[in-house]
């Protein structure tokens, strides 16, 4: 069970070694590194079923060295939190050494997630970046799109960035429209996930189509059609949010919550 509490007063532990979204093998199979006193470059990250936890960012990872997702479908659903925050920070003073404002060499802070630079006084804090992934229903059926990105016959949920000034609601309706050409009208919320590839927010909706007819934009989507929970395609993994979606609505089905169109 992750404990969001940094171990500041803690001279050794665990590491959790990251080098551009991919972190080490550890010996039990983990990417925990065995217990050792923390050298100066680690940042303190959390405490791990009560054992502090330290997080180790280089240049370069090894061949053994998976990225999140294969870890992610390696291990039980309880380690996403650590697995999620080892990766956001990591990209984070990956990307944030210098200061943002003037140019300067920033100081990581120790009480906090926090790099401060003294010439400019500017601070920036771990960056998260929140989406919308929503389910499209249509009674029983589901719309579910293709990312030119996706393994060959995978399909998933439509998602986009929120823009600024943009509510979460609002961004819904946009990006299903943008990506298929759909209109929808009553949205659900659903829950949110943390989703660290590498700093997004997902805010998980359902919402009820207008009408069937796709138009999909051909950029983003390169496929996009309707199915029944009687035959689908191939699903995105167990651990992601756009799956939750999926089955919690394939349940509903199921139990007659939904009727069938």
């Amino acid at each position: 069970m992750l404990r969001r509490e940094l171990p500041l007063d803690v001279t050794g532990g665990r590491i959790i070694r990251v080098a551009s979204g991919r972190i080490a093998p550890g010996p039990d199979d983990t990417p925990l590194q065995q217990a050792q006193p923390w050298p100066e470059s680690v940042q303190p990250l959390a405490y791990w079923h009560d054992e502090p936890i330290a997080l180790s960012v280089e240049e370069h990872g090894g061949e053994s060295w998976l990225d999140g997702r294969q870890w992610l479908t390696r291990l039980p659903e309880s380690w996403f939190p650590l697995i999620a925050t080892a990766l956001q920070v990591a990209a984070w003073l990956r990307d944030h050494r210098f200061c943002g404002r003037c140019g300067a060499p920033a100081a990581r802070l120790d009480a906090e997630f926090a790099m401060h630079c003294h010439q400019c006084g500017h601070r920036n804090y771990p960056r998260i970046s929140p989406c919308i992934i929503t389910l499209v229903t249509h009674g029983d059926a589901m719309l579910l799109a293709r990312s030119p990105r996706f393994p060959p016959g995978r399909y998933s949920t439509l998602a986009g960035f929120i823009e600024p000034g943009e509510s979460a609601e609002e961004a819904v309706h946009r990006e299903i429209h943008e990506e298929v050409g759909v209109s929808v009208g009553r949205i659900r919320y659903y829950r949110s996930q943390a989703w660290p590839f590498p700093h997004a927010l997902m805010l998980g909706f359902f919402a009820e189509a207008a009408s069937r007819r796709i138009r999909i934009d051909g950029i983003e989507i390169a496929d996009a059609a309707w199915f029944h929970p009687k035959r689908l395609p191939q699903l995105p993994p167990p651990y992601s949010i756009s799956r939750a979606l999926i089955e919690t609505h394939l349940a509903e089905v199921a139990d007659g919550i939904v009727q069938r169109s």
